[in-house]
């Protein structure tokens, strides 16, 4: 089954990449339990090794289940060609690593996930490649100010991860084309449903594919996704890695072998993936098609549930604030409306009015909302950023972030919305017990 550019995001998200097996014409994408591949002659390997002709040479690199998920984002998202890795965080690493290297300088928002900010903050600096962030990602001048000669790349997240901060895409990528440089964004909250950020100028796209596009809260994925229209040949001083020859694939060139619309995601796979082995087992990429088919649906579930919990919580006495942007008080609605028209995902954050000891006796009295580290589940979740996901943060920089000591993140799952709410208000009730416990004792 070829894929056909009139098909429609829902008929996408089931059939784009797969066909029947061929050998036993199993309507279901089987899993390719196998290490490596049967060359048809010397030619033919000869020919995959040189990038003269596309196909599977050992499963590190590539995989018929994991191609499949691959050619299904890629279609999602309307790019050339995606990387399904082992992990969100493997992909924001290639990413990154596929352009810069020791001596590179990278721009990135503040407000993005804690794990992502440790990456580009300590890790990627113990590589050589400093990151200057950016800490209003609407402030054009703001990015224009952090690019220096060896900046290589923008990054930043579609909806912001706990603040729920809207992006401004078009903003941000024209700062950084007029800079000669990619927009890589992280669209992992919103998915390829809400919003589509090619469309609006990004270059790159990363997904935690543990999140909303697995759904289930069963399998570690990652997926990068090519856009194909950044022009790498256009800026070959800038990005030798992509146009000159590399010696360690013999001498080949990227541009020169595949073009600008692939070279970036060919050298991913074929130098990256190669030499960091970070690949995906073919029984999770097998998950991850399941959760695909679904994508929709669930999505649209999630978004309702959400836009409801949040004008709730908005609305109850002891809550402080709500972070959502489909709420008319976020100072991201007008944005959202613009980028994410069908909502603004299942995410949300919100501030107690009693504080920190509020918080934990809400998280610690709640049933339906399992408290884990995690988002994107058909069940709902809750935390407390501050003492886990962003942990590893100062306190100043948790608060760039959006962190501060008393905010609690859900995200809302595909439950009956009406028992969610119940939750919630039981969890509550115990917060302010705690709250008044604690002024009867004062």
């Amino acid at each position: 089954m070829s894929d056909s550019a009139d098909w429609k995001f829902e008929t996408k998200q089931v059939h784009s990449g797969a066909r029947p097996d061929p050998v036993t014409n199993a309507r279901a994408t089987p899993i390719y339990q196998t290490t490596s591949y049967v060359f048809n002659s010397a030619e033919h390997a000869q020919n995959l090794f040189a990038l003269a002709e596309f196909g599977n040479i050992y499963t590190r690199i590539q995989n018929p289940t994991q191609a499949v998920v691959e050619e299904r984002v890629a279609a999602l998202e309307g790019g050339t060609g995606a990387l399904l890795l082992a992990s969100g965080q493997s992909a924001s690493t290639f990413a990154v690593l596929n352009i810069a290297q020791a001596g590179d300088h990278i721009v990135s928002s503040s407000s993005i996930y804690g794990g992502t900010y440790n990456l580009f903050k300590y890790t990627l600096a113990k590589l050589g490649i400093e990151t200057t962030f950016v800490e209003d990602q609407d402030d054009a001048a703001e990015w224009a100010r952090a690019v220096r000669p060896n900046t290589k790349l923008f990054f930043a997240e579609t909806i912001g991860n706990p603040k729920i901060n809207v992006l401004d895409i078009a903003l941000v990528a024209e700062v950084a084309h007029t800079n000669g440089v990619p927009l890589i964004v992280d669209n992992t909250i919103a998915t390829p449903y809400l919003i589509r950020p090619f469309e609006h100028g990004a270059d790159i796209i990363v997904h935690s594919a543990t999140k909303f596009l697995g759904g289930h809260g069963t399998v570690i994925g990652g997926v990068i996704v090519d856009g194909g229209l950044f022009e790498w040949t256009a800026n070959v001083e800038k990005f030798p890695g992509l146009t000159e020859p590399d010696p360690s694939y013999h001498g080949a060139s990227y541009t020169a072998a595949v073009g600008d619309g692939l070279a970036y995601i060919i050298k991913a796979r074929v130098q990256l993936l190669r030499d960091l082995g970070s690949a995906i087992a073919p029984a999770s990429a097998w998950q991850l098609i399941q959760g695909i088919e679904t994508l929709s649906l669930r999505i649209e579930r999630h978004v309702s549930n959400t836009q409801t919990i949040a004008e709730f919580l908005e609305n109850h006495p002891d809550i402080a604030s709500v972070n959502y942007a489909g709420l008319p008080s976020s100072p991201w609605y007008a944005t959202a409306n613009t980028y994410a028209p069908l909502g603004v995902g299942a995410v949300l954050s919100f501030e107690l009015k009693g504080g920190v000891d509020a918080g934990r006796a809400l998280v610690d009295n709640l049933t339906l909302f399992s408290h884990l580290a995690n988002i994107g589940d058909v069940r709902s979740l809750v935390i407390h950023p501050a003492s886990t996901t962003h942990a590893q943060l100062t306190p100043e920089q948790q608060l760039t972030a959006g962190v501060t000591p008393g905010l609690v993140r859900l995200s809302v799952g595909i439950e009956n919305v009406a028992d969610l709410q119940a939750d919630l208000e039981a969890g509550l009730a115990a917060a302010r017990a705690v709250v008044q416990a604690s002024r009867a004792n004062a």
